[in-house]
């Protein structure tokens, strides 16, 4: 009887130490691809957000005037521009 459960544990042993290490792989590998699938879920959004900007480029020129101002400090012919530049503290 002591004989068949020392056995018993040897195999158990041998057991978890062959499969021990491919089950820790194994969540390595789940933590990476839930990873990877948050990764791609923020790419797909911003994908989708950089999509209607084209689009409201392409189609909108309120828009493009909008950008166009904001971004690249364009003015239309006749207007004027006024820096409204702090004081400086002391």
């Amino acid at each position: 009887m002591l004989k068949n459960a020392l056995s018993l544990f040897i195999l158990t042993v041998i057991i978890l130490a062959l499969f021990l290490p491919s089950y820790s792989i194994m969540q390595d590998l789940k933590k990476k691809n839930a990873d990877y699938a948050r990764r791609i879920t923020a790419l797909e959004e911003k994908n989708k957000k950089f999509e209607e900007e084209r689009h409201l480029l392409q189609t909108d020129p309120d828009y493009v005037e909008k950008v166009g101002r904001e971004t690249m400090g364009l003015v239309r012919p006749g207007e004027t521009v006024y820096k409204i530049v702090p004081a400086q503290q002391k």
